[in-house]
């Protein structure tokens, strides 16, 4: 099963979106929602899933001109480019990277586990101080900080972060 939100990487609208199922397993994928389209003459995987009662479905729409888009800016060299500062990121911030240097482990985004030291507030600081908005989550006792980079992205940015990493950790 695969699925992703297309606001994130492809800068569509939010609530565009899919779901990709092993035509296999469709069978046993159900609709959080239950709507149109569950039961019938036809009940497809696509007709229990694509109609969700009164739903405007204009962020679906762009999806193609998204895409389009990408194609027409060398979108392939901007997340090529954003690669290498999420890279630079798990290399340069000081912060214990869990996964290898490898593509095979990230692309546009990396998790990095945060020191004991580090404020309990550091998300809100982070914001409130610096104005970087960027997710701080816990998995039992430990922290983690993941990084990410899209188009609109550079290396200041990441400059920015280090320094504010610098200041509230050390």
């Amino acid at each position: 099963m695969l699925k992703s939100n297309c606001h994130k990487w492809l800068c569509a609208p939010k609530g565009a979106g899919f779901l990709y199922v092993r035509r296999e397993l469709q069978r046993d994928v159900h609709p959080l929602l239950i709507s149109w389209g569950y039961e019938g003459d036809d009940p497809t995987f696509v007709s229990r899933h694509q109609k969700q009662g009164t739903r405007d479905s204009s962020a679906y729409l762009t999806v193609p001109a998204a895409i389009a888009w990408q194609r027409e800016h060398d979108w392939d060299a901007v997340r090529e480019r954003c690669h290498e500062l999420a890279r630079r990121a798990r290399n340069e911030l000081g912060l214990e990277p869990p996964s290898p240097d490898s593509r095979e482990f990230f692309a546009q985004m990396v998790t990095l586990r945060l020191p004991k030291n580090a404020p309990k507030d550091l998300k809100e600081r982070l914001y409130d101080d610096y104005r970087i908005e960027i997710p701080v989550s816990e998995r039992g006792s430990e922290r983690f900080i993941r990084v990410s980079f899209q188009g609109y992205n550079d290396d200041a940015d990441l400059d920015r972060l280090q320094t504010a990493l610098r200041e509230l950790i050390g």
